[in-house]
């Protein structure tokens, strides 16, 4: 029996305002994982593209990188991983394939090494207590906040600027800055003020490229500008890849791990039991900060170009056609996730695809958990009784979804007598 599936157009903005359309994934895990979805008005280049949404298809095109590429196939000049064709696919380390992926993130996987990360704890716990208490309530009193903007924001922006060593009295611009360049995902704000944005982040990332090149520190940024690879030829970075990596970082490293820290505050306040479970036993933090990752898939598809003709799901690809790879349908596969649509903070295994999988897993991986971590310590420490105070808003965008704005309520937890 045919199945009449209902999805609306996943390339519309308009069709995640309200967040993940989950309804639909639904359907085409079941009845079509691997879907052709049909151009629509709004559809980017006017083509249609391939929908993969199991957890095991998924990983399949992941673990597969020469069939389905990060940067381009068939007779396409270009490709990348958004729905759209684009320019900087091949220069940019997240669209990009081997043997240049692997010799740029040889060099920039230096700067993320976990003794280098772990390094960062103490600064990141000092930026969580300074969040935290600008927006403390009076004594006996009760809190508000918008939780996305004023708490899960601030951690994201200054470890970014911690490992780029730039000042961190200059995170407010360049959020502000991000925010605009990626308001394209949701077309927004006028094309004049996102090239404008564009154009104040490309040139204070030059300053301090140029700056970390004549006065290296123990930064990250230093790392990637004199890191060598001896047996490369060239062995040491360009001034094009560093200048994409420096965007792809600022952009990455802040948007993201913003949305999983508000996103995984929201999910404790509606589990009360879950919330002072995890108050009261820390050890379960590593699967709570999993959990919420998996939960909150804030890149929710990567897109791959078929490089030959191929079969996937029992359909057949054709070379040059965009497969686009949901991973917030993946993390939600009953198949592989017992009631997926729980939030567990003891669910164990998690084999969640949220940093991705294979050749381009997550670099900055451990970074986020740590500062999901850092956060969610520091709110149990001083909060209770947080709840939200009116409803969500959501970003208008399919690619990095999550919350947008929400205004929560809140009580610093009373110190103990002495």
């Amino acid at each position: 029996m045919t199945v009449q599936l209902r999805i609306p157009d996943l390339s519309s903005y308009e069709t995640f305002v309200d967040g993940f359309p989950h309804d639909a994934f639904v359907q085409l895990r079941e009845h079509a994982p691997v879907w052709w979805h049909e151009p629509t008005d709004r559809t980017p280049d006017g083509e249609g593209f391939w929908c993969v949404s199991t957890h095991e298809l998924v990983v399949e095109v992941f673990r597969s990188p020469r069939t389905y590429s990060s940067h381009t196939g068939g007779d396409r000049p270009y490709g990348g991983t958004m729905i759209n064709d684009m320019e900087m696919s091949g220069k940019l380390l997240n669209m990009m394939d081997d043997p240049r992926h692997q010799r740029i993130r040889q060099l920039v996987s230096k700067g993320f090494t976990p003794k280098r990360i772990a390094r960062l704890r103490s600064d990141l716990e000092a930026i969580a207590e300074r969040t935290l208490d600008a927006v403390a309530p009076q004594p006996g009193g009760r809190g508000s906040c918008d939780i996305v903007v004023d708490v899960a924001a601030e951690l994201p922006l200054q470890a970014v600027c911690l490992l780029l060593g730039a000042p961190g009295e200059d995170r407010h611009a360049l959020c502000e800055w991000v925010d605009i360049t990626s308001s394209d995902f949701s077309d927004e704000v006028p094309s004049s003020v996102r090239s404008e944005a564009s154009a104040h982040l490309f040139q204070y990332g030059q300053r301090l490229i140029r700056a970390r090149t004549t006065e290296p520190r123990d930064v990250l940024l230093s790392v990637v500008i004199h890191g060598e690879l001896p047996d490369q030829n060239p062995s040491r970075l360009d001034k094009t890849e560093v200048a994409m990596f420096w965007s792809l970082l600022f952009t990455a490293g802040a948007e993201t791990t913003r949305k999983a820290i508000a996103t995984g505050i929201w999910e404790l306040s509606k589990s009360p039991e879950q919330l002072e479970a995890l108050r009261a036993d820390r050890s379960l933090m590593p699967t709570a900060v999993e959990e919420i990752v998996r939960w909150t898939t804030p890149s929710v598809y990567k897109r791959r170009t078929a490089t030959c003709d191929t079969v996937l799901g029992g359909q057949r690809i054709r070379a040059g056609e965009k497969v686009v790879v949901w991973e917030m349908s993946a993390n939600r596969d009953a198949a592989v996730f017992d009631e997926p649509f729980e939030f567990r903070i003891d669910r164990a295994p998690n084999n969640h695809v949220g940093f991705g999988h294979g050749p381009h897993f997550c670099l900055g991986a451990n970074l986020a958990r740590l500062e999901i971590d850092v956060m969610l310590n520091a709110v149990l420490d001083r909060w209770h009784h947080i709840e939200a105070t009116g409803d969500p808003t959501y970003t208008r965008t399919n690619r990095l979804s999550g919350l947008r704005i929400l205004p929560v309520a809140f009580a610093d937890i009373a110190p103990a007598a002495d």
